[in-house]
């Protein structure tokens, strides 16, 4: 291994060994704090967390181009007082707390609001402190010429590994989110201080720019045309692969801060590995293990339409661990590809370049050329074959010329074959399916099963999570469906208020109003089947294709007995804005379905938010929650939320009933309205609690694994 020259002081590479730490670790740490703080404000949708690292690879992409500037044309002392003096300046953008200006309104498109908001908040400190890891290390090269400085890139990986893995297990549950802002910006003042320590030495060179690198790199030339072009593919598709793939957890099981640091984690790591020693990289270990892998997790894709759900941990092992093997094959083969150190920065802008073309296929290429989430498939199979170029390009790809012809063979078959399982994965997925779309919040499919017969049926499927199903023959089309049954949590609620047995005929609800009951979340709008005349049921739904599609291939809201209204835009703002213009919406019933999905809006169930629907419930109001889900139990978080609220919560289980279309359901009803709770209908539907465990979260603070299903 590599490693300083004795004659080098301690002392001075101290300066730049910090402050290439230092900055890596802000730079990785702020990605996850600016996504948590934002996410909330538009939905908790994965697209979030994909869009800021979009913005990240490409202001990345923007520090390296501005290192290699500096580089290439200006002297060091120049490049010192240029840097330094930017540095500076930048300070006035601390703290990088976001305003709550930035919080999105339903005619901005919210990938476009996202990368304004991250560019007014972030944008210029970004830019700086990405540069550094190149700029610092050409630096460092300029005063000690004859030492290669590509294991700082190594220390660079280390420092962005540990600002993403504090995160979840060290800042997030110690601060709130705006002094998790502060600390940054303290750490950032920091940086500056560091910068200025590295750039001293620099003062010592002469104005005019020259090279004072060993004359015995002179000679060493440019990477060709042909591995330019390799080295730029291997780096975007490992940025492919890593966006692809959290796409994929947070689409499965959950879009939580752990979930975002875990897979970029892994891509740091295989950095690490591979920049630190060549020794880390054997083919002939790597190329077997990413052809099991892939095997796995080709297997857990099909699993998605089988009878049986696979546990959320061996979900997450098996996505990582194709993610790292993915990554270690692709960065290892891009360090065989390294040029000589004078051309570092070239390198690093042109790896730098691919992640932000892998970037830009995920989050704007892919949604226009894909139905579905199939950048994932895409990325697979890009990778075992750029993993067939390299090795096609050396004489003994893993062992020895005897078996060259063998091994190329494999490898044909092999990407043949995963490229047709995947195939048969997408044609599943589209199976029965008479629309897809798909935008910033997802997939949604509208599907038709058992044409002709009495079951027959109309469904939408948001990524494989029914949100609504309708029957089409006329004697069944306003049956409530799925989770919405006439035994669910959602009918008892409506049906057995007591100002909806006080309404006993059309003159009193003209007289009294009817019902106002308040829905998060659309669906198919099937509990509009539930309205009467003069009750009021008011929608609020953050994907405008939701809403299109309702009314476009299902008939609940058309057909409803009462008024109803949709709501475009994330349910917890609109009510926080309805509120902050004094109009309160005194729903009689207030229901929160929004947590059956894969993703899961946790700023939905928080302190914060409970607080928000009693101020729109009436005090005899009902908070209804929709709680089903393959991996999560929500029943300690909401039991908590209603203690602490001073009411009663009321867990109800409604068994499927396949024949009739109705799932099995949890539904808990909070509410203090006595007359409600010493109804006998009401009592006999009750169930005890698993367990009488309770947990609080905040907006601060959430932690999905705390409440992962046994």
């Amino acid at each position: 291994m590599t490693s300083f020259p004795p004659k080098i002081p301690p002392v001075s590479v101290l300066p730049y060994a910090f402050a290439i730490f230092l900055s890596a670790f802000l730079l990785f740490q702020v990605e996850p704090i600016i996504a948590r703080y934002i996410l909330p404000w538009f939905g908790g949708t994965p697209a979030v967390w994909t869009t800021c690292m979009l913005f990240f690879q490409v202001f990345l992409l923007g520090g390296y181009g501005y290192a290699h500037l500096l580089a290439s044309h200006l002297s060091p002392r120049h490049q010192a007082l240029v840097h330094l003096g930017l540095v500076v300046c930048s300070l006035v953008f601390l703290p990088i707390t976001p305003d709550d200006v930035w919080k999105p309104d339903v005619t901005q498109d919210p990938m476009l609001a996202i990368i304004l908001l991250l560019m007014v908040t972030i944008g210029v400190p970004f830019l700086l402190i990405s540069a550094s890891g190149p700029l610092l290390q050409h630096w460092f090269n300029r005063v000690h010429p004859t030492v290669a400085p590509y294991r700082l890139f190594a220390l660079s990986n280390l420092g962005s590994l540990l600002g993403l893995v504090s995160y979840p297990f060290f800042i997030e549950p110690q601060l709130g989110l705006r002094m998790q802002t502060l600390f940054w910006s303290a750490g950032y003042g920091l940086y500056a201080v560091m910068c200025t320590w590295g750039a001293l030495p620099l003062f010592r060179f002469p104005l005019r720019s020259e090279s004072s690198e060993n004359p015995e790199y002179r000679k060493d030339k440019k990477a060709r045309l042909p591995e330019s072009f390799l080295i730029l593919s291997l780096a975007a598709c490992g940025s492919v692969v890593l966006l692809a793939t959290t796409n994929q957890i947070c689409r499965d099981i959950a879009v939580i801060p752990f979930l975002w640091v875990l897979p970029l984690g892994l891509y740091l790591i295989s950095f690490i590995l591979c920049f630190d020693h060549p020794r880390w990289y054997d083919r002939r270990i790597w190329v077997p293990v990413l052809l099991v892998l892939l095997s796995a997790v080709v297997y857990l894709l099909h699993q998605e339409y089988a009878e049986t759900e696979v546990i959320v941990y061996i979900q997450i092992f098996i996505y990582s661990a194709v993610l790292f093997a993915c990554c270690m094959v692709c960065h290892g083969e891009l360090v065989r590809l390294r040029p000589p150190a004078r051309f570092l920065t070239s390198f690093y802008l042109m790896v730098a370049l691919g992640g932000a073309l892998g970037g830009v296929f995920v989050n704007l290429v892919a949604p226009v050329l894909f139905k579905g989430y199939w950048e994932f498939h895409f990325g697979l199979v890009a990778t075992m074959m750029l993993l067939a170029i390299c090795l096609f390009r050396t004489r003994d790809p893993l062992r020895s010329p005897r078996i060259l012809w063998s091994e190329r063979v494999f490898l044909v078959g092999g990407i043949a074959t995963l490229a047709g399982f995947l195939a048969m994965h997408i044609q599943e997925e589209q199976a029965s399916t008479i629309l897809t779309t798909r935008n910033f919040y997802g997939v949604l499919r509208v599907k038709e099963t058992d044409r002709g017969t009495e079951s027959a049926s109309r469904f939408l499927y948001h990524g494989r999570i029914n949100h609504g199903r309708q029957f089409l023959t006329p004697r069944r089309h306003l049956y409530p469906t799925a989770y919405y049954g006439p035994f669910s949590g959602i009918s008892l609620a409506i049906n057995r208020h007591p100002r909806q047995l006080g309404l006993n005929t059309l003159e009193d609800r003209k007289g009294q109003g009817g019902l106002r009951v308040g829905n998060i979340g659309l669906g198919v709008g099937t509990t509009a089947v539930y309205s009467r005349p003069g009750d009021i049921y008011r929608f609020y739904e953050i994907n405008p294709d939701v809403d299109r599609m309702a009314r476009e291939y299902f008939t609940y809201l058309k057909n409803a007995q009462g008024a109803q209204q949709v709501v475009l835009g994330d349910g917890r703002i609109s009510l926080e804005r309805e509120l902050g213009n004094k109009h309160r919406q005194q729903f009689d019933i207030l229901a929160v379905d929004a947590f059956s999905g894969d993703g899961i809006p946790v700023h939905l169930l928080t302190r914060e938010a409970f607080a928000l629907y009693w101020e729109h419930l009436r005090p005899d109001g009902i908070l209804a929650l929709h709680i089903t889900n393959l991996h999560f139990d929500f029943s300690p978080v909401v039991r908590a939320l209603a203690r602490e609220s001073g009411k009663q919560a009321l867990w109800i289980k409604d068994m499927a009933d396949h024949g009739k279309g109705n799932s099995y359901s949890d539904w808990v009803l909070v509410t203090n309205n006595q007359a409600f709770l010493d109804d006998f209908f009401v009592n006999i539907r009750i169930v005890p609690w698993r367990s009488l465990e309770e947990i609080i979260w905040t907006d601060d603070y959430s932690n999905l694994f705390q409440v992962v299903a046994p």
